[in-house]
């Protein structure tokens, strides 16, 4: 087989196929060595199982996303599973809870860790800038940083930590939504210098959505965004500015300029939109002087979130490894937007509100997952718990 030729079950592109996943062979070995040692002894315990990153709430909120595939991925199983609602703001405690066999999904761990752990990281950050800029459309410009096997997955999660839209054409597909975009650099710089115009005029002319142009590649940005005026006149929806470390100085500064420039010729209603290396600071400094933002790598460069996965019962008694919390546990949100934790056979606090819900029963799916119910939510329960205010 040569280096091009895609494997049996795989594809070319260094992905693991979506068989592998599902059979438990996206896997560490060590599970492997864990499923034959226990079949060989004739050794499956019933157990109770948690998905946690802190043990006890921290203060330093994050949003749970993923939910949709880990709970995909244990469907089918003889298991019982309950979770956090995807876009729950959460700080310590459980956010997945299986009980079963162990042999019935001990080899999804990796995976199941995976879903949960990085579509968590982008959403968070993804939340991060929505608080940020609140107010402001927000688009995912960052699918160019990752694997483009990930790009659903990142432009999902911004999506549900409540971002208006993204840009990457595939994920429009998969998740039925229209990409949004403007223009890169490319076609100006394939026009030439003195050109400029033209590429924005066969932008216009064949762009289905708005006629947005990117207004920094050669020249003063006032002066590109008013020549893109005198071209399109009432055809421009709207400018981009793309140069964050522009040689004239602060971007604030430049589009505060750009939008007097246009309001003095009465053009205020062309948008001004920003992009390039923006994260939550920039969008609260520049939210003012801005109609929209295109955020890219602070949102899908985002760290993933340290889950673990980890028995703590067995065979009905309580259990767990050195630093663990033993015993199944139950999680509440309290009216003052306090996130708790508890054994579960104990009383809650009694304004708390349990968050953990039934999502498959004996391995039937009991549950389904919409994004714009999930962006409801996020953004709901980041201002409940007062969310990196």
């Amino acid at each position: 087989m040569t280096e091009d030729t895609p494997a049996d079950d795989g594809g070319t592109f260094d992905t693991v196929p979506d068989a592998a996943i599902v059979d438990g062979r996206a896997t560490d070995a060590y599970f492997r060595n864990t499923r034959d040692a226990l079949t060989a002894a004739d050794r499956n315990p019933e157990v109770v199982a948690e998905v946690t990153a802190d043990q006890f709430p921290t203060g330093e909120f994050e949003l749970l996303a993923g939910v949709d595939n880990a709970v995909r991925l244990l469907t089918g199983r003889d298991v019982d599973v309950e979770t956090l609602p995807p876009g729950t703001s959460f700080d310590g405690g459980p956010v997945l809870r299986i009980e079963g066999s162990y042999l019935g999904f001990a080899e999804l761990e990796t995976a199941l860790l995976g879903f949960l752990s990085h579509a968590t990281g982008v959403a968070t950050a993804a939340l991060e800038c929505r608080r940020a800029a609140p107010e402001t459309t927000l688009l995912s410009f960052g699918a160019r940083h990752v694997h483009p096997a990930l790009a659903g997955m990142v432009e999902k999660s911004a999506l549900q930590a409540g971002f208006d839209g993204f840009s990457h054409v595939a994920a429009g597909d998969q998740l039925d939504r229209e990409p949004s975009g403007t223009m890169p650099h490319a076609l100006v710089i394939s026009f030439g210098r003195e050109d400029r115009a033209a590429a924005w005029r066969a932008f216009a002319d064949t762009t289905d959505g708005p006629t947005v142009t990117l207004c920094d590649t050669y020249g003063d940005e006032v002066e590109e965004v008013l020549a893109a005026v005198d071209e399109l006149g009432e055809e421009l929806d709207g400018v981009r500015l793309d140069t964050t470390g522009s040689r004239r100085g602060d971007f604030r500064d430049i589009a505060c300029e750009v939008a007097w420039e246009l309001d003095a010729r009465g053009h205020d209603d062309v948008d001004v939109f920003l992009s390039g290396g923006l994260g939550p600071a920039d969008l609260r400094h520049l939210r003012d002087v801005a109609d929209g933002f295109g955020v890219g790598g602070y949102v899908s460069n985002a760290d993933p979130v340290d889950f673990s996965l980890d028995l703590v019962t067995v065979d009905g008694e309580p259990a767990a490894k050195r630093g663990k919390l033993s015993g199944a546990k139950s999680v509440y949100r309290t009216a003052d937007g306090g996130h708790h934790v508890g054994l579960r056979n104990r009383a809650g606090p009694g304004d708390g509100e349990s968050l953990l819900e039934r999502v498959v029963t004996d391995g039937e799916r009991t549950a389904t997952f919409d994004v714009d119910e999930t962006a409801r939510r996020a953004l709901a329960d980041a201002q409940r718990v007062g969310f990196r205010e």
